[in-house]
């Protein structure tokens, strides 16, 4: 039995550069791992079954679970080396905000993929367990590297950039609101797709790459320049989802004046939402920003996590 930790991510850049030929859109991404983090935890069992449990009501414990799919995809890529094991079960203890787009089922799979290349003596490479978790979804690749890393292609092409920022945000979502990524991008594409050139120039795409890997934003990084990595914050996903829903545009205002006058940095929305997060220096400001959000919208169902930035995104317990 093993225990592996996985953190979530938040976006501080996301652009859309344009649609690619497999129907998913090219993205150039800024992205960092916070220190907010869901336990999984594998057992070998003595049956060839998966099984699935977790504490949290809204997570799926069937095949549709992406944890589940991770342990598909392993015995169905190595068969050879599997094929000797039983099955599996996969207990997920839940912190990590359902349908946040922080990227928890994403972390999830990546643990699991991790964690049965150690159960399992598999010998993978961080590299090929990236190249396997792109097959499940854009975000796991990342998972593997963790800290602060741009992400390119459709998000599975990543690589570090700096030192992790000593920061701390504060994540803010409805728990009962979730925002679809497919559609958020879909309707990105309808109503924005004039705005962007077409993934067959290569020069285009590349020179957008070589841009934000010299953009303010990643000097800003590389510097450890807080005040300017806030101002540089950008997600051209904002541009649907806000409209969209109300509720995260709302809170993306109450945060932003929040931060005013208490050491906030800059207040976004993470991914495809409908998480909102403020970046501050110091975690007692963070704390503060979160105490002032909580007196202004007293609804329960809105989630307050306060979390400092980490440089892994996964991590074995002992």
């Amino acid at each position: 039995m093993l225990t592996i930790l996985a953190n979530a991510k938040i976006n501080l850049y996301l652009e859309i550069v344009g649609d690619r030929p497999d129907g998913f859109h090219e993205l150039v991404m800024v992205m960092q791992s916070v220190a907010l983090c869901d336990r999984i935890t594998l057992t070998p069992l003595n049956t060839p079954n998966t099984r699935i449990e977790c504490d949290h009501p809204q997570v799926p414990t069937d095949a549709s679970n992406l944890a589940y799919k991770a342990v598909t995809l392993v015995q169905k890529t190595f068969p050879n080396r599997t094929n000797q094991f039983g099955g599996v079960e996969i207990h997920i203890e839940k912190k990590i905000p359902v349908g946040a787009g922080l990227a928890g089922g994403s972390s999830n799979a990546a643990a699991t993929l991790l964690g049965l290349n150690m159960l399992w003596n598999l010998g993978l490479t961080r590299l090929e367990l990236q190249e396997l978790g792109a097959q499940l979804g854009s975000d796991i690749p990342f998972c593997f590297v963790g800290g602060c890393a741009i992400a390119t292609g459709r998000g599975e092409e990543v690589a570090s950039i700096s030192h992790t920022p000593k920061l701390t945000v504060v994540l803010a979502k409805y728990s009962s609101l979730s925002v679809s990524t497919p559609w958020a991008y879909k309707t990105y594409r309808q109503r924005f797709e004039q705005t962007y050139q077409p993934i067959g120039d290569r020069a285009t795409l590349e020179e957008r790459q070589a841009r934000i890997r010299s953009s303010t934003m990643v000097k800003a990084l590389r510097d450890l320049n807080p005040p300017t990595i806030g101002n540089y914050l950008h997600n051209d996903l904002e541009k649907v989802v806000l409209p969209a829903h109300p509720k995260v545009a709302q809170l993306k205002e109450t945060m932003t004046a929040a931060a005013v006058g208490q050491g906030g940095l800059g207040t976004m929305m993470s991914g495809s939402g409908p998480t909102v997060f403020t970046l501050c220096e110091l975690p007692e400001q963070a704390e503060a920003i979160a105490q002032t959000i909580r007196q202004q919208i007293s609804d329960l169902d809105l989630q307050l996590f306060v979390a400092p930035f980490t440089a892994y995104g996964l991590r074995k317990e002992d």
